[in-house]
């Protein structure tokens, strides 16, 4: 309603370039608050299936970027097709002890292994060391946000679905109101070289928006409001180191989004790159403090 009424009063022929990228964010929204909910409705699976789909996505515009050769095409097929499917097995299986180092142990180490066996040496630190963060990035890191359907906390049984909810609500409402208070405010580039838009004055708005926010959604998690408010205030930087680092890799490839696919946002990295971030801290964090498993 904000974004329409803006619109109407400001800039009725769409002339205004901030309100349109607002209000085309706020659709893209909307739409993914209607996949988040089917996927709710539908239940573990529901949500493992929702995740690993966005993952695959998210791997496949990073991948598209980095350096490749024919020598890694069986490690790019395992990573798609082997790897992806069996950590987000693993998650739905709840099987904690093997999807916390399967990444980052066994397939860290083997997988190189399969593109030295083709024996093409060339820019090899190169090609396996950007195919390993893409694996972390796009398949460790997103594979928590499910996985903290597993966790049992206390009098907090059959709501596990609340904490994913509190996570992604809290990190994107950070993302929008850094967007809204740089440009009303924003006057001092954090890092110019890296993302000329985000701002000193629009970082500390929008965390402390976004830290109200989840401080006033305490009664949906297992946390007190204080518990609430230092969870939102770690969450809210991780996903603005998130969209530093990410958007640090962008200017090194030379792009500017990482796709096209969502309008108003760019690609899927692009939209989960502070969830990417916030989620793995959120889950062991969550873990360790509240849940008996």
């Amino acid at each position: 309603m904000i974004g329409q009424v803006l619109r109407e009063t400001l800039a009725p022929d769409g002339s205004n370039p901030v309100i349109e990228n607002l209000n085309a964010r706020i659709a893209a929204w909307w739409a993914m608050v209607f996949l988040m909910s089917i996927a709710f409705i539908a239940g573990r699976v529901g949500v493992v299936v929702l995740f690993a789909m966005l993952s695959f996505s998210a791997l496949r515009e990073f991948l598209s970027l980095t350096t490749k050769s024919v020598a890694d095409h069986w490690s790019l097929a395992a990573a798609f097709f082997l790897i992806l499917p069996v950590q987000f097995g693993l998650v739905a299986m709840d099987w904690y002890g093997f999807y916390s180092i399967f990444v980052p142990v066994y397939v860290f180490l083997l997988l190189p292994v399969v593109s030295a066996l083709r024996g093409k040496p060339d820019r090899f630190l190169d090609r396996v060391a950007e195919t390993q963060w893409a694996l972390m990035i796009c398949i460790y890191c997103i594979s928590h946000v499910p996985a903290l359907l597993s966790l049992q906390i206390p009098g907090f049984e059959g709501r596990d679905v609340l904490l994913i909810a509190f996570l992604i609500f809290v990190v994107q409402f950070s993302d929008v109101m850094q967007y809204v208070w740089g440009k009303l405010l924003g006057r001092h580039p954090i890092a110019p070289a890296l993302s000329p838009s985000k701002t000193w004055e629009g970082f500390v708005g929008g965390t402390a928006s976004a830290v109200l926010a989840g401080t006033g959604l305490w009664w949906l998690t297992p946390f007190t409001p204080m518990q609430a408010a230092g969870m939102s205030l770690v969450i809210t930087l991780m996903g603005f180191f998130g969209g530093l680092v990410m958007s640090a890799i962008k200017r090194d490839k030379g792009i500017k989004d990482w796709g096209h696919l969502i309008a108003g946002h760019g690609g899927f990295i692009d939209r989960l790159d502070s969830v990417i971030f916030a989620a793995p801290i959120f889950f062991h964090l969550t873990r360790y403090f509240w849940s008996t498993t």
